[in-house]
């Protein structure tokens, strides 16, 4: 049997690949079933993740082990009443538990709501009761945050701890422990629930973009194409991305384990180069999905190929522009090409290059990746022409792409024009198909590989006392692409200072998240507004 179910042919000419690929999306279609059932059956000895602990050591599960825990969970949690639809969130880092509660989730055919663990309480707040998450898995960390917000979390009835139990929060092995090791997967549907990521607007609250469980295959082709090929003997896959954001997760960790490839865990409280290229030549990594920010960070370690051991076959890179720069380095210091590649969290991964078969551009996100269709179109939905500016856009039916948004059909709807999924990322295209970014039609900020709405970093600085007025923009950053901005109008009685400043990111870090609190903070006496009062960010970004 052939367990690797490679959606491509092999290297070919990228018109031969594009023109002859069609989808075929089953009916019946389990992501638990993919990533671990069939592996568990056929090859249970199998290497499946492979942990580096905060103690140094290398921790291997097998995919009968990870069978047995993910069943012994999904028998826990259905014996506490958590059924089909249900929302389980996970509150955890890159940890061989954070795998377990996915396929548990997928296993009894409930909702995996993953959460970052950069997350404030204020954000947590939030996405659990949107959500309406009836279960949550998390640390120490992230149980310390939960406490503070507990009676604000009507709808949750369950929380495992995997640090061990704790008040009201139940020890993950001791949950599972006494448990059936077998469950038998639900049989769903390609088209049934299967996991609900968070995304970042500019306007209003994030919204949960809701996602089938034919996500997987969707992502099939995007990860053999930009990863030159794969799965091949010897890969071994990692990413220093959060599994709670969909390139840690789609793009890694779920896609590895369905090709049965070995996926390395790590869990970074903070990004260090040095770090990063001793653990890759520990552990012999040969291919990873780098964000851009994070790959001009390992830029700054000098000539890695001399110090280092390396054994990398592929790197991938998205969610913010690589740069020309950042391609020579890969070719010069690590002798690869860096496949950059493009999509969002409603429809991830749609464009891409594969240097395997010479389609790179210096400056281009890539042509669209076999069984996607992606344009670039005016308001109308026409496409547009090779050199016109328009929107980037991919046309629907997609297994890639999301159900909808959760409780928002409004904001469903308004995400189309026509079968045109809109990005709200300007682009161009070229005649021989390269699409290549120009700017956002909206004000997402994108920082260190992350799409952060200004709307809750705003509604979180108006919660402060000294803050009347608040705007935050995305402000060009040389290592991060952006910082986050904040421009302040105070209230009366506070005065602007540099305490005030540091209290003010304190703030947001602490209530909101690690990773969008305001670098720098610029305080104004009057805000700009238009007639209905919509804050002008253009002349804030004049601003700088």
């Amino acid at each position: 049997m052939e367990m690797f179910r490679r959606m491509l042919p092999g290297p070919q000419p990228y018109d031969s690949l594009y023109g002859n690929f069609k989808w075929s999306v089953p009916e019946r279609y389990n992501i638990a079933h993919e990533v671990c059932d069939r592996w568990a059956d056929a090859q249970p000895d199998r290497l499946a993740i492979i942990h580096k602990t905060a103690d140094g050591a290398l921790e291997r599960l097998s995919y009968g082990e990870l069978r047995a825990h993910a069943d012994r969970l999904a028998n826990g949690l259905r014996a506490v009443g958590i059924a089909k639809q249900d929302r389980i969130a996970l509150l955890l880092p890159q940890c061989p538990q954070t795998a377990i509660t996915h396929i548990a989730a997928y296993k009894l055919g409930a909702v995996a709501v993953p959460l970052a663990s950069l997350f404030g309480a204020d954000a947590l707040e939030y996405r659990l009761n949107t959500a309406g998450a009836k279960a949550v898995v998390t640390d120490a960390g992230g149980l310390a945050k939960i406490k503070g917000i507990r009676d604000k979390l009507d709808q949750l009835e369950v929380i495992l701890c995997v640090d061990g139990a704790d008040g009201e929060a139940k020890g993950f092995d001791a949950f599972c422990a006494g448990q059936p090791a077998r469950f038998e997967t639900e049989d769903t549907s390609s088209e049934d629930w299967s996991i609900m990521v968070f995304t970042s607007g500019t306007t209003g609250p994030p919204k949960g973009a809701l996602h089938a469980q034919r996500i997987l295959l969707g992502h099939l082709p995007s990860i053999e194409y930009s990863h030159e090929f794969f799965p091949r003997e010897g890969d071994l896959m990692w990413t220093p991305a959060d599994w709670a954001w969909a390139g840690g997760l789609f793009n890694i960790m779920l896609p590895a384990l369905n090709y049965g490839v070995p996926l390395l865990a790590y869990n970074f409280t903070k990004f260090d180069p040095e770090t990063a290229f001793a653990l890759m030549e520990e552990t012999g990594l040969r291919n990873a999905f780098i964000p851009p920010t994070a790959l001009r960070m390992l830029r700054a370690v000098d000539k890695p190929s001399q110090h280092y051991n390396l054994n990398l076959r592929t790197i991938a890179s998205g969610g913010e522009s690589l740069g020309r720069e950042t391609l020579d380095w890969g070719r010069e210091e690590l002798g690869l090409t860096v496949n950059e590649f493009y999509g969002q969290t409603e429809c991830n991964y749609v464009l891409a290059s594969c240097s395997a078969i010479g389609v790179t551009q210096p400056g281009s996100i890539g042509k669209a990746i076999p069984g996607h269709t992606v344009g670039v179109i005016d308001d109308e939905g026409n496409e547009l022409g090779p050199g016109e500016q328009g929107q980037i856009a991919v046309k629907r039916p997609d297994p890639i792409m999301f159900l909808g948004y959760w409780q928002r059909p409004d904001a469903t709807e308004e995400k189309y024009i026509g079968d045109w999924m809109t990005t709200g990322d300007q682009g161009t295209i070229d005649k021989d198909g390269y699409i290549s970014f120009v700017g956002r039609d909206d004000d997402v900020i994108t920082s260190a590989g992350f799409r952060i709405g200004p709307g809750e970093i705003e509604d979180c600085l108006l919660r402060h006392p000294a803050v009347r007025l608040a705007a935050a923009i995305g402000k060009p950053d040389e290592l991060r692409t952006e910082i986050v901005k904040a421009f302040i109008v105070l209230n009366d009685g506070h005065e602007a200072s540099l305490d005030l400043e540091k209290d003010l990111r304190g703030f947001v870090r602490e209530h909101l998240s690690a990773h969008e609190y305001p670098r720098e903070i610029a305080f104004i006496d009057e805000m700009p507004l238009t007639t209905t009062g919509k804050v002008i960010r253009r002349l804030l970004r004049d601003k700088g």
